[in-house]
């Protein structure tokens, strides 16, 4: 848990709230603005600038109300069109394209060669644009191609169509991280983030009861239903995608749904959390100290681990129902509550974990939750059908309970637009090379016990569950020396104002 370090917890006087003129609070927002900001702790006290609980409490209200909700229904259609593929499959696809042998999986990793190499750019460009017309804009162009993959005729086509989504996707979902934690202090981000990935979660859902409806139009003016499962999911994208661009907020600076006055003490409040912790100048010594960081790095390895767990229940678990015996139309039924019940326990560990102010045991749990599923479908041949449908459901939701947590941990101990910016970025775009080892773990031939698949998958959970440790027996030492006093020579430099979480007064939190 985060420990406070010397000259860092923020005082606030006790005296009653000063209402402030507009022209004053433009004043203060200025001196407190986050891409320059260089006001302390200590220069707070001193203006006497105090945060109302009451506003703050309102304010946050809010935020919550006109953030969360748009982001968390754009990424559940993000997601809808990134693994609509697998209830596209079962609903004729691979038979009406002719794929023969490794095609669908062919398909499915061409989308993340284009979605990793694009993650670090565009979070760097998304830092100098308005995120409103950034995210509106690319889900036109992702929406245009997914309807593009229902009027396709060969393989060739969907592969190619695969590779434009991945390259407009790929500043979503580190672009929405980066947004929402530009809005919130570090322990009021895993319920606000947990709520937003649900979206994820649901569109496994929303997915099986929306291909169910559609398979019911195969044969429509010529096409198959999973031809329809596309074109109709990429027109609700593009149709929504053009709404958002009036409804998705900007940077807390900027944000136009905010009174000056609440911009004010908005930015007063997320500048309290990380203290002098600021880095918002990409120079060359924030570049190493950027790239270098090992946190980053382990990270990755996090992320890859646990990741390859979810993309797999997202492109499989389709299949893998109808292998049990039911038909395309059952699978696509039964998939529902599976995430519905994942979702559930996603929240509830949200609450607990900002609640106990603890990361690391939650991932560990969802892990042995996924462990025990993965064990049991190992081990199949002496299980029941019940036994197996039901150890699906252990898998989907332990990956759900670690994934989130994992990610909003690492955005815990990340300070700095630049480096939550690039730090993100890194996490989701490497670390979905996890999804490329999903994609091809799944050999078809081994249908229905896929050995390699459900093996695999065990072991990168448990790459994961080792990354974890390291991570947190790695920062709680990094904090155990700052309380001594060892990094305090970093203060000394002369980009002492620039050291993001490097600098000796942030404190980890795990």
């Amino acid at each position: 848990m985060e420990k406070p370090g010397r000259n860092f917890a923020p005082c606030y006087p006790t005296s009653p709230p000063t209402v402030m003129d507009s022209h004053i609070a433009d004043e203060k927002l200025k001196q407190l603005h986050v891409e320059d900001s260089t006001v302390t702790a200590n220069d707070r006290k001193a203006a006497d600038f105090d945060i109302d609980p009451v506003a703050e409490k309102k304010l946050l209200r809010k935020i919550d109300l006109r953030l969360v909700p748009v982001l968390w229904f754009l990424y559940m259609l993000a997601f809808l069109d990134r693994t609509n593929i697998g209830n596209a499959k079962i609903q004729g696809m691979t038979e009406d394209l002719h794929m023969t042998g490794d095609d669908y999986n062919i398909a499915l990793f061409s989308f993340f060669i284009t979605y990793i190499l694009f993650e670090v750019p565009s979070n760097i460009i998304i830092k100098r644009v308005r995120p409103s017309l950034y995210l509106s804009g690319i889900m036109v162009c992702w929406g245009i191609a997914t309807i593009g993959q229902g009027l396709v005729t060969n393989v060739g086509g969907l592969i190619g169509l695969r590779l434009v989504i991945g390259f407009f996707e790929a500043g979503f979902f580190p672009g929405c991280l980066y947004l929402l934690a530009m809005y919130y202090k570090r322990y009021e981000l895993q319920w606000r983030f947990n709520l937003f990935f649900s979206g994820a979660i649901l569109a496994g859902s929303f997915s099986g009861l929306l291909a169910y409806g559609i398979a019911n139009m195969d044969g429509v003016r010529g096409y198959g239903g999973w031809s329809w499962i596309f074109i109709i999911e990429g027109m609700l994208t593009v149709v929504c995608a053009l709404g958002s661009w009036w409804i998705i907020p900007d940077w807390p600076e900027t944000a136009t749904f905010l009174t000056d006055e609440e911009r004010t003490l908005l930015i007063a409040r997320l500048s309290a959390d990380v203290g002098d912790a600021k880095l918002n100048r990409l120079d060359k010594a924030a570049t190493k100290r950027i790239f270098s960081d090992w946190k980053i790095w382990c990270s990755i390895i996090m992320y890859g681990g646990v990741v390859c767990t979810g993309y797999s229940t997202s492109f499989f678990v389709p299949t893998i129902i109808k292998e049990l015996g039911y038909t395309a139309k059952a699978a696509q039924v039964r998939s529902i509550p599976i995430f519905l019940v994942a979702t559930i326990v996603t929240f509830g560990v949200a609450w607990l974990s900002d609640r106990l102010r603890h990361r690391y045991a939650f991932c560990m749990i969802g892990i042995c939750i996924a462990t025990i599923g993965y064990v049991v479908l190992l081990c199949q041949e002496s299980v029941s059908i019940q036994g197996r449908y039901g150890a699906i459901f252990l898998i989907v939701t332990g990956g759900y309970t670690c994934q989130p947590v994992a990610i909003a941990w690492v955005q815990n101990n990340m300070a700095g637009h630049y480096k939550r910016s690039i730090s993100s970025a890194m996490m989701i775009g490497f670390g979905n090379i996890g999804g490329i080892i999903a994609s091809n773990i799944f050999i078809t031939s081994q249908a229905p016990r896929y050995p390699v698949g459900y093996g695999t998958a065990l072991g990168l959970l448990w790459l994961c569950a080792l990354a974890c440790t390291v991570f947190v027996l790695g920062v709680r030492s990094e904090n155990k020396k700052r309380d001594r006093g060892e990094r305090d020579h970093l203060l000394e430099g002369p980009d002492s104002d620039n050291l993001g979480d490097a600098n000796p007064r942030f404190r980890f939190t795990y």
